[in-house]
């Protein structure tokens, strides 16, 4: 048996040849495109029984392969079908992926990492972004906007390093998360108000845990007359805004020119009169211009990822000191301490019964800032997870002054925020 990677590779080259000959449309034109196929592959066994190269095996099995790589998505095509798979990695020639219980599997189909290069330059295809030498790292948006890839090649990695995350829970609502098992009805409750009004929150957790999920949600929960801005490196939040806009950053052309980092978009929807500055994920410079936000007066959300919400203030810190400019961390440290109202921290991990147990994301606390005596943050639990699958409580605690007069005057006349954080009223 021929060794199956050459004669994939020959046979779909020749395949593609007489695509762009004879002007076939092989996504449109499935019939045509499976003719030209099949001849490319009789036209590689009639080579191979005259002694140019070994037969194949199986011609059919070759005919359905190459077919799936010139009209559809190659080896990957069932797995992005599959709505329940959250994730799928590329490993060169391996392919893995997170099905709809949380667990790792292997793709059991063969491929290659030719194949699996293949894949990844048709999804990239679909807009600016692109995948060489020149620019060995990308992340774009791809599948019509419903999933994220980030990919590495050589000389970066070793080999093709891919990842397809499909976006599954961006639409949640605060109170279908709380049906999820991710918050409790209380909890959602009050991020409902907090949602009603120009607080600022960090939502942190580890990579997964489902902080672009209650982002989303939070956006969702928002007044419609709320200005609201969002930026994002590659867009993941797709909630209908009525009053403000969505922007994604923009890597350089070929030239090297022409790129539009996630710092200067914060900079620019500073200079449109936002409500609520949005940034999708902060993990560098862009940190800085949030500063200059809170300052303005304008409320901001975004996600960090964190092992804790402390460790998340400490993580926005770092990456605003990424900025370079000449001030110090401890100013730093007093703005944010000074603008930032609460943070909402996440975690996941697999359920108790074991690795093939639903996937769970949690809500583990949301922590209240006070005000500070020192350059440090001081901090107010206001709600607690002891540890995932264990209720999450409140603490008796109740925010700040300042953010508990906002909170209140966005309740109904008669309702009061203790009953609220109690459970005794909802404001869903």
């Amino acid at each position: 048996m021929v060794s199956p990677a050459p004669a994939y590779e020959e046979i779909r080259r020749r395949a593609l040849e007489l695509v762009e000959t004879t002007r076939i449309d092989p996504v449109k034109d499935r019939d045509a495109a499976r003719a030209v196929v099949t001849t490319s592959v009789d036209e590689y066994q009639r080579r191979a029984h005259l002694g140019d190269g070994r037969a194949l095996h199986n011609p059919g099995e070759m005919v359905e392969r190459v077919m799936r790589s010139v009209s559809e998505l190659g080896p990957l095509t069932d797995l992005i079908a599959r709505r329940d798979i959250e994730e799928i990695f590329i490993e060169g020639g391996r392919v893995a992926y997170l099905d709809g219980t949380g667990r790792l599997r292997g793709l059991d189909q063969p491929t290659s990492e030719i194949e699996n290069r293949h894949v990844i330059d048709r999804l990239l295809s679909e807009g600016d972004r692109r995948l060489d030498a020149a620019s060995p790292i990308v992340q774009a948006r791809v599948l019509a906007g419903s999933a994220r890839l980030t990919a590495v090649i050589s000389p970066i990695a070793d080999q093709l390093s891919a990842t397809i995350r499909r976006y599954a829970l961006r639409r949640e609502s605060l109170q279908s998360l709380t049906e999820l098992g991710s918050m409790s009805a209380p909890v959602a409750s009050f991020l409902a108000v907090v949602a009603r009004t120009n607080a600022s929150y960090l939502v942190s957790g580890p990579p997964g845990s489902g902080k672009t999920s209650l982002l989303a949600a939070l956006l969702q929960a928002s007044p419609a007359g709320f200005c609201i801005r969002c930026c994002e490196e590659v867009r993941e939040l797709h909630v209908p805004i009525i009053h403000g806009s969505y922007y994604e950053a923009r890597p350089p052309a070929l030239d090297g020119r022409g790129e539009i980092s996630l710092r200067e978009l914060v900079k620019v929807i500073l200079a449109m009169r936002p409500d609520r500055i949005v940034v999708g994920e902060v993990r560098g410079a862009e940190a800085f211009e949030l500063t200059r936000a809170v300052n303005a007066g304008c409320g901001f959300g975004c996600t960090v990822h964190a092992n804790s919400a402390r460790d998340a203030l400490n993580a926005l810190v770092n990456a605003a000191m990424m900025a370079g400019e000449n001030v110090s961390e401890s100013v730093v440290r007093k703005v944010f301490g000074a603008s930032i109202d609460l943070v909402i921290h996440l975690d996941r991990d697999t359920a108790v019964s074991g690795i093939d147990g639903p996937l769970r994301r949690q809500v583990m606390e949301v922590l209240a800032l006070v005000p500070a005596l020192h350059n440090d943050f001081s901090t107010q639990p206001l709600f607690v997870r002891s540890n995932l699958g264990a209720p999450l409580e409140w603490t008796g605690a109740m925010p700040p002054d300042l953010l508990a007069d906002r909170l209140q005057r966005a309740l109904p006349a008669g309702v009061s925020l203790t009953s609220i954080m109690d459970g005794r009223s909802s404001a869903l």
